[in-house]
């Protein structure tokens, strides 16, 4: 669906509707989160960036870091019969997760530059076996390809042979001089559908014209590093983006822009297609103009770069900072969470209430995206208005056993998610619920000119 300007900012309940039939109202409805909000800021009928007056009300809240304590472990909220356990813990800053083919589950370590191999090999839900199976400066994208892997760090893609005993081979580099970092250093890739390679290189900065074409990319290429094209534009930091079964269609959680108000901007959920491009940074969420950019010289005007450009077919709660995302084809679930995919939500920094905090399930129905929801939340809390959080998740996969593995990488934990039919809701825990809702009035101050943000 390409973008077209809307007229109003609409927060009342609408049915859910197969994502091809929504309308950009349609998806806010649905946001978790923003019932009760203050009226958008940016104005609707901005016309003309160069002449922007315009009052963005934001803050900066980090909620205080907590102990993962058992006690708290057990007040997450899921849906009945699903537990979270600890998997592994102690293992530095985990990042991103993949499974290889014989079900070995393997870590990154953004800091350390390191890959974990993690084994299970009693089958009781917890590791019992680790090793550092390769290392490289700010190593952090991994995905397996039968008995080959593929590594990414900041600006060069490796791959290896996996061993008979998982350990990998000598790396080899097969692609470099990708852009640099800057603000979103954390590159992931996959192998598609095609047997190509899909590398999402973020931007470097919160909004800005960039000076490599790379930067907020899909970028596309041969397993060996050749071929390599731009596959889509516009997407400021697709860390998450998984190919659906059976449809080959490639989705992906788009960072939203900082800086544009608490609950301005939503998280995206774009159905990501070659030639295609999403908006950034002069177009956000549901064709909104950005008020503080506007495109090169003879390049056209905000509004003429909307025209061009795709809508996200879902849009969640701003700032939530969505992480990596998995479809889920496991047999463990019951048959409803078949075909949907599950996102890990590493949690805002520059929100009031505080958003994210949480992995999130993608609902499909007939094949198509229709609403994304909480799935397991509670690692955000709130103290009376003094929030505390006991978790940063960044990495998602679903293991052999079928059960959701999920990173956290402040904690160092690894967690399992898993659903037994015999489980019992713990007592006294309620239906899951969606991260806390705005404050009926909260307090109104000028954003600060903030420095960048931390890395995700």
């Amino acid at each position: 669906m390409l973008r077209t300007p809307i007229l109003a900012l609409l927060l009342a309940g609408a049915a859910v509707l197969p994502a091809a039939a929504q309308d950009s109202s349609d998806m806010r409805s649905k946001i978790p989160n923003l019932e009760g909000a203050e009226p958008s800021n940016v104005p609707e009928n901005l016309k003309d960036p160069k002449a922007a007056d315009i009052a963005i009300t934001g803050h900066v809240l980090e909620p205080a870091a907590v102990e993962p304590t058992a006690e708290r472990l057990q007040q997450l909220t899921k849906p009945e019969g699903f537990s979270v356990d600890v998997f592994a813990e102690d293992l530095g800053h985990p990042r991103m997760i993949a499974v290889s083919d014989t079900g070995d589950l393997y870590v990154t370590d953004r800091e350390a530059g390191t890959v974990t191999m993690l084994k299970d090999e009693d089958g009781d839900g917890r590791a019992d076996g680790r090793e550092i199976v390769a290392t490289k400066e700010m190593m952090h994208g991994i995905a397996f390809d039968g008995d080959t892997v593929f590594l990414m760090t900041v600006n060069d893609v490796f791959r290896a042979p996996v061993k008979e005993d998982g350990t990998f081979g000598e790396l080899e580099r097969i692609a470099t001089d990708f852009p640099e970092g800057g603000q979103h250093p954390n590159r992931t890739l996959t192998v598609g559908p095609d047997d190509m390679l899909y590398v999402s290189v973020g931007s470097t900065c919160n909004a800005c014209g960039e000076t490599n074409d790379e930067n907020a990319t899909m970028v596309r290429m041969a397993k060996d590093g050749s071929e390599r094209a731009i596959f889509a534009s516009g997407l400021r930091n697709t860390i998450g983006f998984a190919f659906q079964p059976n449809t080959d269609r490639l989705y992906g959680f788009d960072h939203g822009i900082d800086w544009l108000g608490d609950d301005e901007q939503p998280e995206e959920f774009n159905r990501i297609e070659e030639g295609k491009r999403y908006g950034w940074p002069y177009v956000y969420a549901d064709s909104k103009l950005n008020p503080q950019d506007e495109p090169p010289e003879g390049q056209g005007t905000n509004a003429e770069w909307a025209e061009k450009s795709t809508e996200p077919v879902l849009m969640y709660t701003p700032h939530a900072a969505p992480m990596q995302m998995a479809f889920y084809q496991g047999q463990a679930f019951p048959d409803e969470f078949q075909g949907d995919a599950f996102a890990a939500m590493r949690g805002s920094w520059n929100r009031k209430p505080p958003s994210g905090y949480e992995v999130v399930r993608v609902r499909f129905e007939s094949g198509e995206p229709i609403a994304i929801e909480p799935f397991v939340s509670g690692f955000l809390i709130d103290r009376q208005g003094k929030w505390e959080q006991m978790g940063r998740l960044a990495g998602l996969a679903a293991g052999p056993d079928g059960a959701l593995y999920v990173s956290d990488d402040v904690n160092g934990v690894i967690y399992r998610i898993g659903y037994a039919t015999e489980s019992a809701p713990v007592e006294g825990v309620p239906a899951p619920t969606a991260s806390p809702a705005p404050e009926d009035a909260p307090s109104a101050a000028e954003a600060p000119v903030p420095e960048p943000a931390p890395a995700q």
